[in-house]
């Protein structure tokens, strides 16, 4: 006996799921929501779960967060700090439009958010003499833009758990964060991207309410 159905069922590329992993050559696409990191102290990592992160009066790439989707990297932060005050933060960051900044005296190097971008990403290997590491590293101007999720790296098990802690807390009520719980959509579980809700419509062949960002959906077949 066979039985008819219709529905689909997709692969994932990760370009609108929260926390995609790239590697660090791969160029952050402008809806994607990714996974980054930000090395920082103890001290500074409290104050930021709790209030957010701030922008930067300056840097390489001018104002903003900077971060990268290079753990190694994010690790040799704060520079000249000992190990045992150094901890990994891991984000979700929200690129927005990118700007590759990829050779020394780039033009839009400090430049780049007054010509329409929201992220400075310098590519790793790339030959600028400011980044001898080679690793690579964005700057995001809004830090509304990054949210921390977890503890990647802490000096020891007791640190990183209290700072989870404080994570968990804080996701609880609703600070540290650039989206409220509202911004998900109720059918594929997704956040949706700012001022971007999902395309919804009813499915062509049961009438059920889908999102097309749904990786599955089955349906029995009308007789």
């Amino acid at each position: 006996m066979s039985v008819q159905f219709s529905g689909w069922e997709v692969v994932d590329d990760g370009a609108s799921f929260p926390g995609v992993e790239l590697e660090p050559s791969q160029k952050p696409q402008k809806r994607g929501v990714y996974t980054m990191y930000h090395g920082t102290s103890v001290a500074s990592a409290k104050a930021i779960i709790s209030n957010g992160f701030k922008q930067s009066s300056g840097g390489m790439l001018g104002k903003g967060v900077y971060v990268s989707r290079d753990k190694k990297k994010a690790a040799h932060y704060p520079l000249r700090s000992q190990i045992s005050d150094r901890v990994v933060l891991e984000l979700r960051v929200r690129p927005g439009r990118v700007k590759r900044i990829d050779q020394d005296n780039h033009p839009l190097q400090h430049t780049w958010h007054a010509n329409g971008y929201d992220t400075a990403w310098v590519p790793p290997k790339c030959g600028l003499r400011s980044v001898p590491s080679g690793l690579e590293e964005d700057c995001v101007f809004d830090p509304k833009r990054v949210e921390v999720v977890g503890i990647a790296n802490a000096p020891n098990p007791t640190i990183k758990q209290d700072l989870q802690q404080l994570v968990s807390n804080s996701q609880k009520n609703g600070k540290g964060k650039g989206k409220s719980a509202a911004d998900v959509c109720s059918l594929c579980k997704r956040k949706t991207q700012q001022d971007s809700p999902h395309i919804k419509q009813q499915c062509w062949e049961c009438g059920k309410n889908i999102c097309i960002l749904m990786t599955k959906h089955f349906c029995a077949a009308k007789p």
